[in-house]
């Protein structure tokens, strides 16, 4: 069912193989909060972005109880049915929406994540934020690690996580025998935090997974908006304001945007896939990827990345370029 080109990369220490670039789909819910920033997406268009996808090698998806209240995992579900995958052939992870509530509401709330993502399991359940929780991490993790126990999840990831809070992590997981898997976490070519924040070395130490979200800075790496500025009017306004799609950003960011295009006219690739491939190739196996989509060419794309071997010079050039912008 999946293209086959592309060597997976294991999720932390887990035997759980994906490919260096997942789908993410906050977009799918279209519902809530999730609505302020993107606009709502029919089923029909779901499966066709679900099916682009998985036809050029993507074989795992990012979803969240957050995201329209599990519409996303439903319609992640449906999506995959529809195309012809079965349970077990794709990889699917989810988030405990952690925000204003205690740890008792994992296990409380596995039910409704197994309900809306049926028939497929929860292969990495995860702690959608470090901050903002009624409990304190170990608490959280201890209830993780018994769904792990009692085989309602295959493995525990987390999300915004500082360093320390991965370690209280690791430390707990370990303890039961049990690895910690991912930290999902802003990685892209204008914020890589993770470089100076003790993210990406603990990681490495730990043989922790980084799962890098917004991996096209909400579009600002597609170079459309310094192609075309008027096109910035015509993003909904709490995106425009998450994104801080300034002309002064822009004028900021256009040398980076220049040399991207020059190595995506060397490699007969689009801007957006460059910024996918540096980041899976700049941070070796401890990063992958979850490039949203909206439309079937954005997974098309997301997927072709994978297939673009960057040269040392260009991954180095893309990231002095990038180290005058980033945050």
């Amino acid at each position: 069912m999946y293209a086959r080109l592309v060597a997976t990369r294991e999720l932390g220490r887990t035997g759980i193989h994906v490919s260096p670039i997942g789908l993410g789909t906050m977009q799918f819910s279209g519902t809530g909060l999730i609505s302020a920033f993107f606009r709502p997406l029919p089923q029909s268009q779901v499966d066709v972005i679900v099916k682009t996808a998985v036809d050029g090698g993507i074989n795992w998806f990012d979803t969240a109880e957050a995201y329209g209240r599990g519409k996303s995992e439903r319609r992640l579900s449906s999506g995959l049915e529809n195309a012809g995958i079965k349970p077990g052939d794709a990889t699917v992870a989810t988030k405990w929406a952690s925000l204003l509530r205690t740890a008792k509401s994992i296990e409380r709330t596995i039910g409704d994540r197994e309900v809306a993502l049926d028939p497929f399991t929860v292969d990495l359940h995860q702690i959608h934020t470090g901050y903002g929780s009624l409990s304190p991490v170990r608490t959280e993790i201890q209830a993780m690690a018994r769904l792990v126990e009692a085989c309602d999840i295959r493995s525990v990831g987390v999300s915004n996580f500082s360093a320390r809070q991965m370690e209280i992590a690791h430390e707990t997981l370990t303890a039961r025998g049990i690895p910690l898997a991912t930290n999902q976490v802003q990685i892209n070519l204008v914020h890589r935090k993770i470089e100076t924040n003790g993210v990406l070395e603990t990681a490495r130490r730990l043989g922790v997974t980084l799962i890098a979200y917004s991996p096209l800075a909400s579009g600002l790496l597609t170079g459309r908006f310094h192609d075309d500025r008027s096109l910035v009017a015509e993003l909904p306004r709490a995106r425009r304001l998450m994104t801080g799609m300034t002309d002064k950003r822009l004028d900021r960011t256009a040398p980076l945007i220049d040399g991207m295009r020059e190595i995506a006219a060397a490699h007969d690739a689009s801007i957006s896939q460059i910024a996918l491939a540096w980041l899976i190739t700049y941070y070796g196996d401890t990063v992958v990827a979850i490039p949203g989509a909206s439309k079937p060419h954005h997974a098309k794309e997301a997927a072709g990345a994978m297939k673009i071997a960057l040269t040392k010079q260009e991954t180095q050039r893309l990231a002095d370029l990038s180290a005058a912008v980033t945050s």
